[in-house]
């Protein structure tokens, strides 16, 4: 690893020098160690106590949160994003210090929580978990290749109460005013804490683009000001170290907030995790409260679109699919946008002309006269939940053979079917798609873009 501090900018270690003095040494020391890596326990589908009974990883407790640990080497390695478990969305891969973001945070339970710049989703998913399932969360990713990732890692989560957004942060501003009860910007900046990691990271970084970042931060921060009703919170977050980035980023804001037409904010709260203090591979998080008595914004309530026709082939698809209790929870707020099926977060307002890619929980699309179960639907139910369902074991061939996107021989009742892994250990099932049975074929619904190569 002696080669990757020849490759560090000597910009950037004279910068560090001067910011850590008699740590510096201590601080150069980690570009010597491998990266670490991290495992947040999906807590909407199962318990840290359950999950530790049947992970097949070697894992240590973080201090900084209660469902994240530290993926310990083993011999011989191990890929977990490639385990079956990863496709039931039971945890999220995630850099162990960026886990501490979503819990500084703290949202609550019915919440409005805005994430600002949340590609690929490892802060929403957190944040989604911290809510469970109730509330509204609204996922914004400016970039539109980055958004579908975004939805596709909510999708595997099983986040209810998400929407999906690939919007400029001025035109949220624009448009939902001071609307979130909290609201997280995670600035996009110059990645020091992502060095060990990333060669471009490296090889890109310098004081100009710093300094760029720095402007950019600035606007970003402006506008997510906008969207904080008053009392609430407003979460500033970077993966870097400079001061030009957090610190003055920070204190500037707060300077210019001293004219009185500005939501005014106080600091709460200032964190910065360093990789050579144990927190690979660094953050620094700010906690900002709005503290003005502003006017509380003033929306339309999401107009939820479903005409007879498709609610009637709606009922008639829970009818033969779903228990009755989540078809009666599903079925008030079911709406139709294009040919798909979406249930609405309650707390929703309109959307007006926003880029939206979800504009909720996506259920399924209508199709011919009938409803077909979309994937995001699979992983956000329970296996009693479905009217039937095929359990799938860890270690037989049927498993594989489906996330690879084969059909099998499993007879049964013809319809739909909900595909889960079996974890004879607690005696609980996790969903992880669709299949459809025709006499003793079960027909594989899988995602094409989620099939295993």
């Amino acid at each position: 690893m002696d080669s990757l501090i020849a490759d560090l900018p000597p910009d950037y270690l004279t910068r560090m020098q001067a910011l850590l003095g008699s740590e510096f040494p201590q601080f150069l020391d980690i570009y010597t160690q491998p990266a670490v890596s991290g495992l947040r326990i999906n807590t909407l589908k199962v318990s840290v106590e359950e999950f530790i009974q049947f992970t097949p990883f070697p894992l240590e407790a973080l201090p900084w949160t209660n469902d994240g640990f530290r993926l310990l080497p083993a011999d011989p390695p191990f890929q977990p994003g490639k385990h079956p478990y990863h496709a039931a969305g039971l945890y999220y891969l995630q850099d162990p210090s960026a886990m501490a973001v979503a819990d500084l945070l703290d949202p609550q339970p019915g919440e409005k929580v805005l994430d600002l710049s949340a590609a690929p989703g490892g802060k929403s998913t957190h944040i989604a978990s911290r809510m469970a399932n109730r509330g509204l969360l609204v996922a914004n990713e400016m970039h539109p290749r980055r958004a579908w990732d975004l939805a596709e890692n909510l999708e595997r989560w099983g986040a209810r109460q998400a929407v999906v957004l690939n919007e400029e942060p001025q035109r949220l501003a624009d448009h939902f005013g001071a609307f979130f009860d909290r609201v997280l910007v995670d600035a996009p900046c110059s990645g020091e804490g992502m060095f060990r990691k990333s060669q471009p990271a490296r090889s890109t970084w310098s004081p100009a683009l710093v300094q760029s970042c720095a402007l950019r931060q600035n606007h970003i921060l402006a506008q997510a000001a906008r969207l904080v009703r008053p009392g609430g919170i407003l979460a500033y977050a970077t993966c870097t170290f400079s001061p030009e980035e957090n610190e003055e980023v920070i204190d500037r804001f707060l300077e210019s907030r001293t004219a009185g037409s500005l939501p005014a904010f106080e600091r709460l709260q200032l964190v910065r995790l360093w990789p050579h203090r144990g927190a690979p591979e660094g953050h620094c998080v700010v906690i900002l409260k709005r503290i003005d008595d502003g006017p509380p914004a003033a929306f339309k309530p999401f107009q939820a679109k479903l005409p007879s026709a498709a609610r009637e082939t709606f009922q008639r698809f829970c009818a033969e699919n779903l228990s009755a209790a989540l078809a009666e929870a599903l079925l008030p707020d079911i709406h139709l946008e294009g040919t798909y099926f979406y249930a609405r977060p309650r707390l929703l307002p309109s959307l007006g002309s926003l880029r939206t890619l979800h504009p909720g929980w996506w259920v399924g699309e209508l199709k011919a006269g009938r409803c077909e179960p979309a994937q995001a639907l699979a992983m956000a139910i329970s296996p009693e939940e479905a009217k039937r369902q095929v359990s799938l074991c860890l270690d037989g061939p049927d498993l594989p053979a489906y996330l690879h996107g084969e059909s099998s021989r499993i007879p049964g009742e013809s319809g739909w079917v909900l595909v889960t892994i079996e974890v004879d250990s607690l005696k609980k099932a996790f969903p992880v798609g669709w299949g459809k049975r025709t006499g003793d074929v079960l027909k594989n619904r899988y995602p094409r873009g989620l099939r295993w190569k």
